[in-house]
């Protein structure tokens, strides 16, 4: 059986992720390294005065921005192993075969020749990722436990709200030496999932893109929130933006 990396920790530093795959097919292992760096730097944590001071408005504004920057980091920061989870042959889009989480209860696309691993679940928290042999490229299904307040997308605020919220958190331009660009590119609402389309850019690096969907579902014992990232570098744009879209807007769930 495959063996599991340790969780890599949210709000870090950017950091290197290596994949280590056992694949179940033949028996043999594939040895993958991907270079998924975490791009949003260490998030302030609220002074304890601010957690103290009455007022639902204020606690649940830090609670929100918490678990969006959270979900968003873990997107590129995972381990894996590879999944014993269904994968069809057959689908309507091109060149691309169906991955059923019955589990998880979510399906999405992928392109046929791109590999498939799960981090093992931690507490409330569970990882997907898809990837191709080569390159920086990659479509995750991060999992998140919501808390009681949060029970639909709108519990967030209006898409458009969310997206700036999303973004402005990840942005450190603004610091001395200036940290990571994040840019807003568009974000629409749509049969109750976020659509979300950003670029990241660290200082003298590729800039990334990336492609988001958020939705959320009850899994019987508590609401979850699903967010879909797909992410390709600027030079890796024409080879990997169209499929990356499509994977992302396919995902539904089941």
């Amino acid at each position: 059986m495959a063996s599991v990396a340790s969780w890599h920790p949210l709000f870090l530093r950017p950091r290197t992720c290596h994949f280590f795959a056992t694949s179940n097919n033949t028996g043999t292992t594939i040895s993958r390294k991907s270079y998924l760096q975490c791009c949003n730097n260490k998030e302030q944590e609220p002074e304890p005065e601010q957690v103290q001071k009455p007022g639902f408005g204020l606690q649940c504004q830090a609670k929100r921005r918490q678990v969006l920057l959270g979900t968003t980091c873990a997107a590129f920061s995972f381990p894996e192993i590879i999944s014993n989870m269904a994968l069809a042959d057959n689908d309507n889009i091109e060149g691309f075969r169906v991955f059923t989480d019955d589990v998880n209860k979510f399906q999405i696309s992928i392109p046929q020749d791109w590999q498939v691993g799960a981090g093992e679940p931690n507490g409330f928290k569970s990882v997907t990722a898809f990837y191709p042999e080569e390159g920086f490229s990659s479509v995750s299904v991060v999992i998140t436990g919501l808390g009681p307040d949060f029970t639909k997308m709108e519990s967030f605020g209006k898409v458009e709200a969310f997206a700036e919220t999303l973004v402005s958190g990840l942005d450190r331009s603004w610091q001395r030496p200036a940290g990571v660009a994040a840019k807003l590119i568009d974000c629409k609402s749509s049969k109750g999932l976020y659509y979300i389309e950003y670029s990241l850019q660290k200082p003298g690096e590729s800039c990334k893109h990336l492609f988001s969907a958020l939705g959320m579902a009850n899994n019987g014992w508590y609401n979850r929130l699903y967010t879909v990232t797909g992410q390709f570098v600027e030079e890796d744009s024409d080879k990997y933006s169209s499929k990356i879209e499509k994977a992302v807007k396919s995902f539904k769930f089941i």
